[in-house]
């Protein structure tokens, strides 16, 4: 049974979603609904090892931080 939903989402962030969405040859509803079933599927069952237990709060990155941006500058170094 589907049920319909009203977000209160950014424009830019909504016109960028609806070119994904047109792109991949998907609706913005079917997105929407695919990330809301993974995110909330029960992850219980898959522990967390004491590694990266030790690890989680330990890294404090500068606000503004754009992980995507120094990714691809890294890879750029790397392979050029």
């Amino acid at each position: 049974m589907t049920t319909k939903l009203t977000l209160t989402v950014e424009k830019e962030v909504i016109e960028r979603a609806k070119s994904y969405a047109k792109n991949s040859g998907r609706s913005l509803s079917e997105l929407i609904e695919q990330y809301l079933d993974n995110i909330t599927q029960d992850n219980r069952n898959q522990p967390i090892s004491p590694k990266l237990k030790k690890l989680v709060g330990s890294v404090k990155l500068p606000k503004g931080f754009n992980e995507k941006k120094e990714l691809q500058s890294y890879l750029e170094k790397k392979h050029l």
